[in-house]
């Protein structure tokens, strides 16, 4: 096994998606991840309207203009307020580590457009209007997602690469793009991306993501996570999800693969609350490097 963190990964070309998925497979998984959402949803949450949900999307922390942005995507069709979801525990755990230096977001997968213009706003400029270069130069934004959150992390850097925004770090968590996305192909202004995927079950993450521009953008892997013996720890998630894509399922409730995340992260966030029970960070090694996409037995 080889450690998440190397050295930058050339590709001489762009690779092609595969062809094995049709038409007919991405309506099936699509429909599948649909019902596994549903089903996910725990019988105590909060039956909030989705206007009360747009309205509270933003979760902003205690710094109204911070030096580092970090903004992340829930998957299918989960409320960014969901608990029971690592996603949202991760959030919440960031802030209380760093409650004055960084803004932390946590959005819907269908909401672009409102973390886009988040982040705009927080850089001191709205749509429309002109960035200075010094403002783009001092961006530092780190997006992370699971499923078709991880292919709106692409998407939202695909946007700032428009308005000439830098990305410092983007984190793809068994990544799924929606009809008409691209979640394989990473932008030139994204620093350094990485990818974690497993393939077992109906509904398996992208194997491979590669740089649009190699000079511009370092991937620093595409990390294969294998689950064959007993499953990650899934406390309020539907069995039934669980049953129909079972690895989909897993390799978000891992809390192995978010204490990697964090690891990630903290190469970018500066000056966190250290407490008593911190031990450094953790040097944890992901299942196996499938730098060529290929699969791995």
């Amino acid at each position: 096994m080889r450690p998440i963190f190397r050295g930058r990964v050339g590709f001489k070309g762009v690779v092609s998606p595969s062809p094995v998925r049709s038409r007919v497979g991405i309506v099936g998984c699509l429909l599948a991840l649909s019902c596994i959402c549903v089903l996910a949803r725990p019988g105590a949450a909060s039956d909030r309207s989705w206007a009360s949900s747009a309205s509270s999307a933003i979760l902003p922390s205690s710094q109204t203009n911070p030096p580092n942005i970090v903004v992340g995507f829930l998957g299918g069709f989960v409320r960014h307020d969901e608990p029971h979801h690592p996603e949202v525990q991760l959030i919440q755990d960031l802030r209380q580590e760093y409650p004055n230096e960084v803004y932390f977001g946590l959005f819907e997968n269908r909401k672009v457009g409102v973390a886009y213009n988040t982040i705009l706003k927080l850089l001191g400029t709205k749509e429309g209007d002109a960035l200075s270069d010094d403002k783009k130069r001092r961006a530092r934004i780190v997006l992370f997602g699971h499923s078709w959150g991880a292919s709106a992390v692409v998407s939202l850097s695909r946007k700032l690469e428009r308005v000439g925004i830098p990305v410092t770090l983007t984190i793809q968590i068994d990544s799924v793009a929606k009809p008409f996305q691209n979640d394989w192909l990473i932008p030139a202004n994204v620093l350094e991306a990485v990818n974690l995927y497993q393939t077992r079950g109906l509904i398996r993450g992208r194997r491979k993501i590669v740089p649009a521009d190699p000079a511009h953008t370092t991937i620093l892997g595409n990390f294969l996570w294998e689950y064959k013996g007993e499953p990650a720890e899934c406390s309020g998630f539907s069995w039934r999800g669980r049953l129909l894509s079972k690895g989909h399922t897993q390799i978000e409730c891992d809390h192995k693969v978010w204490l990697q995340v964090r690891t990630l992260m903290g190469r970018y966030l500066l000056n966190p609350v250290v407490t008593q029970t911190d031990t450094g960070e953790p040097a944890l090694l992901p299942s196996r490097n499938d730098r060529d996409g290929s699969p791995q037995r």
